[in-house]
């Protein structure tokens, strides 16, 4: 008899004795017949006596289709109502125990089976151990992640209009150049950050706002290829809801909890990274600090000050809230729920000790000259919204921007109020998965209205348009491929109807690391 058919023939003998049988009484055909029985047993369906609805049922069928260590009797029955005796209890239990054993002997079998594969992977193992206690004792710092990005720009303009000839000599020629930035992310709590980057880039063409400033592209930078920091900041929570950030090279939006666009910033025109206002989010970069509330509703106010040569000891001519300091102090209120939000943003700056009041690639000759010349008043009102799903609808960015300069220093030049707007529009996944296709238009700051210190109220209307287009090959996850074309109705300040256009074309590959 198999070892398997003696463990079922156990607890119906021991039955059979507990319930009083003698060995004169005990049948040992009909033992040999249940354990015949015991072979057919495979489902516990085959028991006419146990139903679905039995409360057992369930660990029934696991002890008889999965561990097979539960038989019958030889009529088809499992009983499973009579009383058990403690023999019979025995039995079973020695029954499972043996099939544990079995499955263990098993077990044994594989392992030597297959004994020299598991001595190959137990030293990769102890191998893999010791690279990473290599790793973790050479490692630059457990505080620290390193992200990387750098822009490959190749691209060119034309020009058409009144002085095309001069300026396609000076700027209408193909540029090749490249922008870098090693960004490091450092937490000493898991809550904190202090931030810090390094930065390289050598465009000094119309992409890093050179002949042509509303050219500029958000990553145009140039440091004659140099390495310079260009972040260093430290920002941590107090409470629950208020964040401190402060350094000595911070840049305005560093300080804002929410940024007033979902147009893409990364890929642009510098003029369309602004949120239309380029007066209130004038971006101002250096040493200054912030503080914001937010709370989970997706309110926030934040209100920050910032110094553009606070490193100055020299306080007739820089440093930090003196009277020669380049100020900048801006706060924002804003209504960000999940999916779109409004912003409304003033900002302070100190034209004239170089506060960075208007950014000279965002404006007209005339809007910059003034907003530089004297104290200005900005403000800025911006709106977005994103769909749920990416479809034929794209998201919409758009805002406004006003900008009031008073006791201007330009010769007879009382005051000026200058303007700009934008819309900024997206959609995702066009034509593939991760490839994306946008499109933004407006009017970068223009002087509206002019007071003359003779009394003679003027408007000085030089205003043009701004165009873009942009569509994003996603290569792979970390690589990037973006062909864009920009135009300009009026590049420069104060042209008439005939004056200079320009166009212009790029080729900007992105890698992330």
């Amino acid at each position: 008899m198999k070892l398997f058919q003696q463990m079922l023939v156990a607890p119906a003998a021991l039955g059979l004795l507990a319930s009083g049988a003698n060995a004169a009484e005990l049948n040992i055909n009909g033992v040999s017949d249940y354990a015949a029985s015991a072979d057919q047993v495979t489902s516990v369906t085959q028991f006419s006596d146990v139903y679905p609805t039995d409360w057992a049922y369930q660990a029934l069928s696991n002890l008889v289709e999965q561990y097979g260590c539960v038989a019958g009797y030889p009529n088809g029955t499992f009983r499973g109502n009579r009383a058990m005796t403690r023999y019979e209890a025995a039995a079973l239990l020695n029954a499972c125990l043996d099939r544990v054993t079995e499955v263990t002997d098993e077990l044994r079998r594989l392992v030597a089976e297959f004994e020299t594969e598991l001595a190959v992977l137990s030293g990769r193992v102890d191998g893999l151990e010791a690279r990473v206690g290599e790793l973790e004792a050479t490692q630059f710092s457990t505080t620290t992640k390193l992200k990387g990005v750098t822009n490959w720009v190749l691209g060119a303009a034309s020009y058409d209009g009144q002085g095309s000839n001069a300026e396609a000599k000076a700027n209408g020629g193909t540029s090749f150049s490249y922008n870098l930035a090693l960004n490091l992310e450092t937490s000493f709590t898991g809550e904190d950050m202090l931030y810090t980057r390094l930065r390289s880039g050598n465009m000094n063409n119309i992409y890093g706002g050179n002949g042509v400033g509303l050219f500029a592209q958000e990553y145009g930078f140039n440091s004659d290829k140099a390495v310079v920091v260009n972040r260093l900041y430290y920002s941590f929570p107090v409470g629950e809801d208020f964040t401190v950030v402060g350094g000595p090279v911070v840049r305005m939006d560093d300080m804002l909890p929410v940024w007033p666009s979902a147009y893409p910033s990364d890929m642009t025109m510098d003029f369309f990274t602004y949120a239309g206002a380029p007066g209130a989010y004038n971006l101002t970069l250096g040493g200054g600090a912030g503080v914001y509330w937010q709370n989970d509703d997706g309110l926030s106010v934040s209100t920050s000050y910032i110094s553009t040569d606070g490193n100055s000891s020299d306080p007739n001519v820089g440093g930090v809230a003196t009277d020669g300091a380049g100020t900048s102090a801006t706060t924002q209120i804003a209504y960000a729920p999940e999916g779109w939000g409004v912003a409304a943003a003033y900002t302070y700056a100190s034209g004239a000790e170089g506060g960075g009041a208007l950014y000279s690639g965002n404006g007209t000759t005339e809007a910059v000259l003034a907003s530089l010349s004297g104290n200005t008043n900005s403000f800025g009102l911006s709106a977005w919204w994103s769909p749920e799903e990416s479809g034929w609808i794209p998201s919409i960015s758009t805002g406004w921007g006003l900008t009031n300069v008073d006791d201007s220093n330009v010769a007879g030049v009382k005051s000026a109020t200058s303007q700009s707007w934008y819309v900024g529009l997206e959609w995702d996944n066009v034509f593939l998965d991760g490839n994306s296709f946008g499109m933004a238009f407006g009017q970068p700051t223009f002087i509206t209205d002019l007071d003359t210190k003779n009394g003679v109220d003027d408007t000085v209307d030089g205003a043009g348009y701004a165009w873009e287009f942009f569509y994003k090959f996603q290569v792979t996850d970390n690589i990037t491929v973006t062909p864009a074309v920009h135009y300009l109705s009026k590049p420069y300040a104060s042209q008439d109807s005939d004056g200079l256009n320009a166009l212009g074309g790029l080729i900007k590959t992105t890698f992330k690391f």
